[in-house]
């Protein structure tokens, strides 16, 4: 069997190398899944590096979000409507970078008919965490103004698709012909390239009517300075991630606008909330299958080429969600 491991601490591209192993067995509760799609996020790049809160080393294999099809059941496991041979699955968990996994039974979840691999595998990570941002934390409402910048990257698509379908009006920060094209697209309703427009703060002023509602920033560094001066009068300024690095904040500008500064650590949150993740898969899922939502995708890479695909992520080169497929 063949899969990724990491040689030593550094960029995918120097320090991942495909190895030959043993295939896995599932053990008590597992079950062994042939891998077709897996999905590669930014925090990939950052465990390969050593610079991610949760430590890795040589030996570590990427991908978190993955799609593949039953092939055994581990001992104990009993055989159910989600959970049998050929059905196929998808799941989250490091190690996805092979061409077989085991993971536990419980973890799993039947992929409609109709939704694809590779869509399937683009969903778990960015529009988990997009639709924990609006709906729990945002607490985002239909006919509301939403900013959201990356937004030609995988949670920024996520999310003006998720607010659309929340009746939501977009604002979307992408640069570039080929990433403000995509944005429009997928149906974002103001769409505003930072780099013909490097100061956009009055462009999103004028189109929110004065500030808007909620903003989404996976961005970080400077940008976050500009979207807190996009910020309406109690708004929701959702703190996603930090690809430009970690801004300072200046509370007093946040009490003089009555906005809110919101945290959203999505996978932190599963831990307090085991259940949520079950229900906003299968919410997700249902959505795809209807084709309410639909990730777009970079021309998904080959699985002999998945060192390239994140080091391509880790040098800003994509847009959409980022697939290995095999």
């Amino acid at each position: 069997m063949k899969i990724w491991r990491l040689k030593e601490l550094g960029d995918p591209r120097d320090q991942l190398e495909l190895v030959d192993e043993p295939p896995p067995e599932p053990g008590a509760g597992e079950v062994l899944i042939d891998i077709e799609a897996v999905g590669v996020a930014f925090p990939d790049v950052l465990q390969c590096r050593g610079m991610y809160q949760i430590k890795t080393g040589p030996g570590f294999t990427p991908g978190g979000e993955s799609c593949g099809t039953i092939v055994a059941l581990g001992p104990d496991v009993e055989e159910t409507a989600d959970v049998a041979v050929g059905r196929r699955v998808v799941f989250l968990g490091s190690g996805g970078l092979a061409e077989q996994v085991t993971h536990p039974a419980a973890g799993v979840f039947p992929v409609p008919d109709g939704v694809a691999s590779e869509t399937a595998a683009a969903i778990p990570i960015n529009y988990c965490t997009t639709l924990y941002a609006l709906r729990e934390r945002a607490g985002l409402q239909a006919g509301e103004s939403v900013l959201i910048t990356g937004a030609a990257g995988g949670t920024g698509t996520a999310a003006i698709q998720l607010a659309k379908a929340m009746g939501a009006r977009t604002i979307a920060i992408a640069g570039g012909e080929t990433k403000v094209e995509l944005v429009r697209e997928i149906g974002a309703d103001v769409v505003i390239d930072h780099r013909q427009t490097p100061d956009w703060v009055d462009a999103v002023r004028e189109a929110s009517g004065g500030g808007v509602d909620v903003a989404y920033d996976p961005v970080g560094g400077d940008t976050f300075h500009q979207v807190r001066r996009c910020m309406g009068w109690d708004g929701r300024l959702l703190v996603i991630g930090f690809v430009a690095g970690i801004p300072e904040v200046k509370t007093n500008h946040a009490l003089l606008k009555s906005y809110a500064i919101v945290g959203v650590h999505w996978g932190a949150s599963l831990g307090r909330f085991p259940d949520s993740l079950r229900e906003q898969m299968t919410t997700l899922l249902d959505m795809a299958a209807a084709g309410t939502i639909d990730p777009p995708l970079y021309p998904p890479y080959p699985f002999e080429d998945a060192a390239t695909a994140l080091q391509d992520l880790a040098d800003r080169t994509t847009h959409g969600k980022v697939v290995v497929k095999r």
